[in-house]
């Protein structure tokens, strides 16, 4: 009689953490992150201050979590895209795009949030140990964007792409931080802008000419990352 209690208790558990952390979300977006408290997120959540902190120990533990749930949100949004068009260009702008929609609703916080993400040290940086799974998982969407297309790709560049891509779309997103445009519009037109460039940069890549230079520029970004 005692087991089929405990999927009952699984779900409950997962529904009291679902609503703390759309309390967090929602007390950063309306307050910003630094002035949402733990105990005010758990207010919010309907839960005791100690039951939020079970669930997550921080309000980075948290920020970790809205990283997992916007990747998961941005790989369903470009689903489609990736199943069905295997242009390069066409692939890359619809998926920086769509992670520009699906960032869009919290950009009230984000100037102040993404100023604690910039230090480097911080565990809420893109670059931190603690950012890992979400940062792989952002990685393994370019490398589908890149495997999947019909772009011929450089050997050696095809590798270090994925990552290459990663870092581009952390450049539109800080671009997007600071962007007081109705909606993101010239973020929007910014994607729509380098997309293209990025798309020709990888077909001359392969050109015998500049092929020496791109390893160079590879060679370069591995020693900076190491």
């Amino acid at each position: 009689m005692s087991e089929p209690a405990q999927p009952a208790r699984t779900a409950r558990a997962e529904q009291t953490r679902t609503n703390i952390v759309e309390a967090a979300l929602r007390l950063f977006r309306e307050h910003g992150y630094d002035a949402a408290t733990m105990r005010a997120i758990a207010d919010a959540a309907g839960v005791a201050t100690g039951n939020a902190y079970y669930y997550f120990s921080s309000k980075e533990d948290l920020i970790q979590e809205f990283y997992l749930r916007s990747h998961a949100e941005h790989a369903a949004a470009c689903r489609d895209l990736l199943d069905g068009d295997d242009d390069f260009a066409s692939r890359l702008r619809g998926t920086v795009r769509s992670l520009i929609d699906v960032l869009n609703p919290y950009h009230s916080f984000a100037a102040t949030f993404y100023k604690n993400a910039a230090e480097p040290t911080s565990p809420l940086s893109p670059f931190s140990k603690e950012s890992s799974a979400a940062r792989d998982a952002s990685i393994a969407l370019y490398r589908e964007v890149a495997d999947g297309s019909s772009a011929k790709i450089d050997r050696e560049l095809r590798a270090e792409l994925p990552e290459l891509l990663w870092l581009y779309s952390l450049g539109i997103v800080l671009f997007w931080v600071y962007d007081t445009s109705p909606a993101g519009e010239r973020t929007y037109r910014v994607i729509d802008a380098t997309v293209p460039l990025v798309d020709r940069l990888i077909s001359l890549a392969r050109m015998p000419v500049l092929r020496g230079t791109a390893r160079e520029l590879m060679a370069l970004i591995r020693e900076l990352r190491s």
